[in-house]
């Protein structure tokens, strides 16, 4: 891990263009050459608090570890605290994935047919995924959006490990969005609407919350294939989800899903484009 730290430091100090400006925690990099060339860079607010940093890695760690128990396909993804006399900053280092395999780029593209079999084998791996954690003890989230997915010929890879949804309660991780975030607008409306900012989570603790995401960042991206996208959605409920999240999913299709008005506004304010975090 030292010799990472040792290639992060020079890295940074000839960061190259951000390969997202998505912006709400970080600005991803890739570097242009060296070492550490085929790896993604993200960097996150630093601070001379340990205790949450400190705790911020273990917990990362312990996600990591939970999303491949769980059967989710991630790139190699390693978390570090860069320490420059006292003053702390989380990084991760993550193997780059190949653009042309960006879940994002692919439904914007693709015809319906082969849109709608993308569609099914991520809808399929989150409902997998909520499965196997439904018993675990701690409380476990999971942000599998379009834009936070890969697809290669094995199926969906997913890459935003940050923050780490696994053991901090919904106010805890309302302190960490804020704590976290690199606007300084965000911080401010926190202070004054701080449910409004831990409300932004919600979505990550629902099993149906993330497929219904999913399925209406679809429809956004392909408006004239809509119709036939929440047919499919139905139809996936209907046959392959049991229990409260089928029941849960059927009533959320009932109309075309729709981002919360609060955090749409936000996200234009700070100018966030919604591309692929990686």
């Amino acid at each position: 891990m030292t010799e990472l730290s040792g290639l992060v430091r020079d890295a940074l100090r000839v960061r190259g263009e951000p390969i997202s400006r998505l912006g709400y925690f970080c600005v991803p990099f890739r570097p242009a050459e060296g070492p550490l060339a085929d790896k993604v860079i993200k960097t996150y607010r630093g601070g001379r608090d340990p205790d949450v940093l400190e705790q911020l890695g273990r917990r990362h760690t312990a996600y990591v570890e939970l999303l491949r128990w769980a059967g989710v396909r991630l790139p190699d993804t390693r978390f570090l605290i860069l320490n420059e006399a006292g003053y702390m900053q989380p990084v991760i280092v993550q193997d780059a994935i190949d653009e042309a395999l960006l879940l994002r780029p692919q439904i914007e593209a693709a015809e319906l047919p082969v849109v709608l079999t993308l569609l099914e084998g991520a809808a399929r791996s989150i409902a997998e995924f909520w499965a196997r954690v439904a018993q675990r003890p701690e409380r476990i989230g999971y942000h599998p959006s379009i834009r936070n997915f890969a697809y290669d010929a094995e199926g969906p890879i997913f890459f935003d490990t940050f923050p780490p949804l696994i053991g901090y309660s919904r106010e805890d991780m309302g302190r960490l969005l804020l704590r976290f975030s690199e606007a300084g607008l965000v911080r401010t409306m926190g202070a004054v609407l701080p449910e409004r900012i831990r409300a932004i989570q919600d979505e990550w603790y629902s099993p149906s919350g993330t497929i219904v995401g999913l399925i209406g960042s679809a429809v956004r991206l392909r408006p004239d294939d809509g119709p036939a996208i929440l047919d499919w959605a139905r139809g996936f409920a209907d046959g392959q989800l049991d229990g409260a999240i089928r029941l849960e999913v059927l009533a959320d299709l009932d109309r075309p899903p729709r981002l919360p008005a609060f955090w749409t506004g936000t996200r234009r304010l700070l100018g966030l484009e919604g591309k692929p975090n990686v």
